[in-house]
């Protein structure tokens, strides 16, 4: 953290104690191997610290979703095996083999392309082989991707490691697509039994899988957002016992009597209907917190929760005290986390702003500065 960003009062704090905690509980649940999803900078609790803490736990496999995150791992420090999950381009794949990156082969064309680059450089590329099961996204369809397993299994300079798919409904425990898309990606994986060839690491089950559908966990699972103590979905069945790991906190930088209809922010879009206290927090949607919280989300202050008053701005946002309510300047504001008795969820954040839990946290962005807390390695 530079000087000029440690002296910002809105901070975001990362327990890397509640993220062992939540890696050590899925371990405990599923007995399989954890590939743990940091791509998106650790769902915004900070890329680099949070891999390395992972990797001292003892975290055999990372999972990014661009070549960026991967080579900022590796030029970390990263030293266990990265996989990029999201497609690729053939210029990129020199850069992933050179570095020892894991590669995600999604169509017999990129397969071609991983060779040849493979071929030049003398070295051989591992890839997983994408199938897609009914998410539509990349991957060779489950009922035609039996060409594409037997020149995978067949090539010279590419070493299958895994093969795997994306579960698109798992969050939904009564979900029917998902037993669905398990058995095509069974009858996927079938094809190397069929042609006498080893069976890769096989890797299915998402947060959601991990959560619902036992069935999915086969040789690994990726957990992404329950890894830091958030559910993918309201409804998600609790399975697994979770601690936040991300608190977003604050402090008050003014404190004023609003008259009763003076209209406070811009578009004028709320007024007290009497005289009250109005306090403004430096922090907006240019860091990342959602502008849908204007005039819905909440704050906990003094140990009290207390709305979101106006547009919230690019920078700061405004709070509504009450007339009889205080505070002052430097007093923290918890916009995530738990202040004395009270505590509001990214799950709360993300009800207010109308959108999902994953959105929240990855909007952070490097303007607001990360603070690492706890992190023994394991006990």
């Amino acid at each position: 953290m530079s000087e000029t960003m440690s002296q910002r009062p809105t901070r975001i704090v990362v327990d890397l104690d509640a993220l062992g905690h939540n890696l050590q509980a899925i371990r405990s649940h599923v007995g399989v191997p954890v590939m743990a999803i940091v791509k998106a900078n650790a769902y915004g609790h900070g890329l680099v610290p949070v891999a390395h803490y992972l990797q001292a736990q003892g975290v055999k496999q990372f999972g990014v979703a661009v070549v960026e995150e991967a080579l900022t791992l590796r030029r970390a420090g990263i030293t266990v095996p990265v996989l990029v999950l999201g497609g690729i381009l053939g210029r990129q794949v020199t850069q992933l083999i050179q570095h020892d990156l894991e590669i995600t082969v999604s169509s017999l064309d990129k397969l071609r392309k991983v060779e040849a680059a493979a071929e030049r450089l003398g070295r051989k590329a591992v890839i997983h082989l994408k199938i897609d099961t009914g998410m539509e996204r990349i991957g060779v369809h489950s009922y035609s991707c039996g060409p594409f397993i037997e020149a995978a299994a067949a090539s010279t300079w590419c070493v299958v490691k895994g093969v795997y798919s994306h579960l698109a409904c798992a969050d939904d425990p009564a979900s029917a697509m998902t037993l669905a898309q398990l058995e095509r990606f069974q009858t996927a994986c079938a094809h190397f039994d069929r042609i006498g060839a080893p069976m890769p690491i096989r890797h299915l089950a998402n947060s959601g899988g991990v959560l619902h559908f036992p069935q999915t966990w086969l040789d690994m699972v990726r957990p992404g957002i329950m890894l830091y103590g958030v559910l993918p979905d309201p409804d998600a069945h609790r399975s697994v016992e979770l601690r936040p790991a991300l608190s977003l906190v604050s402090q008050v930088v003014y404190f004023k009597v609003v008259k009763a209809g003076n209209p406070v922010s811009y578009g004028a879009t709320w007024a007290p209907a009497e005289d009250t206290h109005v306090i403004t927090v430096p922090i907006g949607y240019g860091d990342g917190y959602p502008r849908a919280l204007s005039n819905r989300g909440e704050v906990l202050i003094r140990g009290e929760r207390r709305p979101i008053v106006g547009r919230l701005c690019m920078d700061q946002f405004m709070v509504d005290l009450g007339p009889h309510g205080s505070a002052y300047v430097e007093d923290d504001v918890v916009l995530i986390g738990q202040q004395g008795e009270l505590s509001l969820t990214v799950e709360d954040v993300a009800a207010w702003a109308d959108t999902i839990g994953y959105e929240v946290l990855t909007r952070f962005n490097e303007r607001i500065p990360r603070e690492y807390i706890g992190g023994q390695v394991a006990r």
